[in-house]
């Protein structure tokens, strides 16, 4: 199998614009796009909505069922750009399995800004200030050496296009 897709990890906590960037980085790229929150279980979102936080038994099947959807890109050489928050270094593991070569863009913010922008949600199972704690507290923030880290204070297409320029010289 040639492994010529390109699959990549939009992570960070809520708030942090993963949705946003992930469609425009894969409306950039030609990919495909796909939500991790859309792959979320019924208990998983009633969960979250009554302001508990997930923990890993929570996300346990959550994170093999996306890791099993890089895996289908990439057998089917589909670029695909993936929105998860990937909290743990142990959750990009399980992701890699799917994808061994996953590219992650790691999108970091104040928790100020990320609390602003939460306030801001409407629509979203996933607000308040308990729960981006919550995330922060449980947040493994990658190295250097695993993800591109940008500050979500640029703007959508200034992180795009920074990310691609690293791309292109991997």
């Amino acid at each position: 199998m040639n492994d010529s897709a390109r699959c990549i990890l939009v992570m960070g906590v809520s708030g942090s614009g993963k949705s946003r960037i992930g469609r425009d980085l894969a409306t950039a790229m030609g990919a495909d796009f796909i939500d991790a929150d859309d792959h979320h279980s019924p208990m998983n979102i009633a969960k979250m909505a009554r302001g508990e936080p997930l923990d890993d038994e929570d996300r346990k099947e959550w994170l093999v069922i996306l890791s099993e959807l890089l895996r289908s890109h990439r057998l089917q050489e589909r670029d695909v750009v993936i929105a998860c928050s990937a909290l743990k270094k142990r959750y990009r593991d399980v992701l890699r399995q799917g994808a061994p070569s996953l590219d992650i863009l790691y999108l970091e913010g104040s928790r100020k800004v990320l609390l602003e922008r939460l306030s801001a949600r409407r629509t979203h199972f996933f607000t308040g200030e308990r729960m981006l704690d919550s995330q922060l507290q449980t947040l493994e923030p990658p190295e250097n050496d695993e993800a591109l880290c940008l500050d979500v204070r640029y703007s959508p297409k200034a992180i795009v296009e920074r990310f691609l320029a690293q791309l292109s010289k991997r």
